[in-house]
């Protein structure tokens, strides 16, 4: 299994440096002679629902962040040093960046100019940035990161100050609340992050350790993510940690927990768990597709969710608290899924999140189905169309385009439901082949409903127009008929919740009291 997984690692890897290294030569725009014309690059990407996030122009290859936070005052600062690409002759452009006071500028070694909003870090290089050419930039920055709560649920998320460090996690923002950055999972690169803190004080982050060094009572901890990764993924994290160093197959695997959880014994018991799911999970898609695996679960009280930060989520203690061992489960196997959905294919715009946040949570059926927690993930569909009265709000929204203030709200159970139907509606080995085809056409990039869609109706020669339009699109309850097997003969469709397979309406329970979307 790890001579396979890193051959296609290997195959992905080099895959991605072409597309990334080999680019067009320069040339003229225009007559010759004259010089090509240089634009701003523009301070969004043109998400419908987040316009100023991500910067047009060009495309990052690499973040080199130095990062030094005193626990003690919360004080950040930061030197970034960002290693990207121009698409077009720019004359300025932008980063985002939040709340921190910026004090230095430079591209290419020359001092820029530049100018802040409340996003956005506007820059005007000394010289002209040349289409093609690749550029440096670095940015001197400091001060207290903000925390923020998130869309249409009211938790805090971002970069979280805790009683002995930091955690970062958040979702759909929260790099640019710490480093210079263009945020969008349309633009993914690699990190190396140097984290200094007072000695004593623990780093955790995504990727692999690749040392540590002390001077004057401070530490500085290397971690580097070779992996291309989109930036809300990114995270730090800072404290007093007891971590594991083993391996899964092979596979590297890192964990850190807050010594406070040892007194909750189904953290090490779902921990230990990892191996078996990350092989469920190959098994049922495809290869793990990155360097390293683990898990980050802290103590701190205002962390409500889990975030899929790639190759090393972060948990909140609460999962393993309330929902024992079978909870804790649950919720790796949401974050882990992220793995592939979401990390490795990333969403094309935000209002494309329900192809991760379905796929998850359908992992989670999946999981409980071959448990035997339930019959099969047709009984947990039935189960949870039942769980949801016809007058409830939850079929108020619309998963394809839920809007920004539902962005998180039914995507979960009802993207789950979606990917149930359609294995209904296409059968079993179709199924299959669109999922493990989307995971391969799309790898280390981005798709959207649209092309989900496509490839479904390519696999299946079906047209499924209908079949999404009443799934994603229709803000009501689908009739229980839609719920049905197309070889069942109509008996699902007279069930109701009390006929509802026991083992099934128990699982769904037990997840919707646990707050049912693990991510948040």
């Amino acid at each position: 299994m790890q001579a396979r997984r890193r051959a296609i690692i290997a195959t992905i890897a080099a895959l991605v440096a072409s597309l990334v290294l080999t680019v067009p030569a320069a040339g003229t725009h225009g007559d010759r002679g004259t010089p090509p014309r240089s634009v701003a690059g523009a301070p969004g990407v043109g998400d419908p629902y987040y316009p100023n996030y991500g910067n047009g122009g060009y495309q990052v290859e690499h973040y080199d962040l130095r990062v030094r936070y005193n626990p003690g005052t919360d004080l950040l600062r930061g030197h970034a040093t960002i290693h990207a690409r121009a698409k077009k002759n720019l004359r300025r452009f932008n980063l985002d960046l939040v709340g921190l006071t910026v004090q230095s500028v430079k591209v290419d070694g020359r001092r820029a100019g530049w100018r802040r909003t409340d996003h956005e870090l506007i820059i005007r290089p000394r010289r002209k940035v040349r289409s093609h050419h690749g550029f440096t930039v670095t940015v001197r920055y400091r001060g207290v990161p903000e925390t923020f709560t998130i869309p249409g649920f009211g938790i805090e998320s971002g970069f979280m100050a805790t009683d002995d460090g930091a955690i970062v996690a958040g979702q759909p923002e929260v790099a640019a609340f710490w480093y210079p950055v263009n945020d969008h999972p349309i633009d993914r690169a690699t990190y190396t992050f140097r984290v200094t803190v007072p000695d004593g004080v623990g780093v955790v982050a995504n990727g692999l350790p690749r040392g540590e060094h002390s001077r004057r009572g401070w530490t500085t901890h290397v971690w580097k993510a070779s992996n291309p990764m989109v930036s809300y993924l990114a995270t730090i994290n800072i404290g007093d940690w007891d971590e594991r160093r083993y391996d899964i197959d092979g596979l590297p695997t890192i964990d850190a927990v807050d010594p406070d959880l040892a007194a909750v014994p189904a953290v090490d018991a779902s921990l230990a768990n990892q191996g078996e799911i990350l092989r469920f999970l190959e098994d049922s898609f495809t290869t793990y597709p990155f360097e390293t695996v683990g898990a980050i679960v802290d103590d701190y009280e205002n962390l409500f969710f889990a975030l899929e930060t790639q190759t090393r989520p972060v948990y909140s203690r609460y999962f393993f608290e309330n929902g024992g061992v079978e909870g804790g489960n649950s919720v790796i196997v949401h974050e882990l899924a992220h793995q592939w959905f979401g990390d490795l294919v990333a969403v094309q715009e935000w209002n494309d999140i329900w192809l991760n946040e379905g796929f998850a949570t359908y992992a989670e059926w999946m999981w409980a189905a071959d448990q035997g927690l339930a019959d099969s993930t047709q009984a947990i569909f039935e189960a949870t169309y039942a769980s949801y009265p016809a007058d409830d709000v939850f079929w108020t929204s619309q998963i394809g385009d839920p809007g920004v203030e539902r962005l998180f709200d039914a995507v979960y159970d009802r993207g789950a439901m979606t990917l149930q139907a359609l294995r209904n509606e296409i059968g079993d080995r179709a199924f299959l082949r669109v999922v493990r085809r989307w995971i391969r056409s799309q790898a280390y990039g981005n798709g959207d409903t649209a092309e989900f869609i496509a490839l479904a109706e390519r696999v299946s020669h079906q047209d499924l127009d209908a079949f999404f339009d009443l799934w994603l699109f229709t803000p009501e309850r689908p009739p229980a008929s839609a719920v049905t097997p197309a070889d069942d003969g109509g008996a699902a469709a007279a069930r109701s919740l009390d006929r509802v397979d026991r083992d099934a309406q128990g699982w769904v329970q037990r997840r919707q009291g646990l707050g049912g979307a693990h991510d948040h």
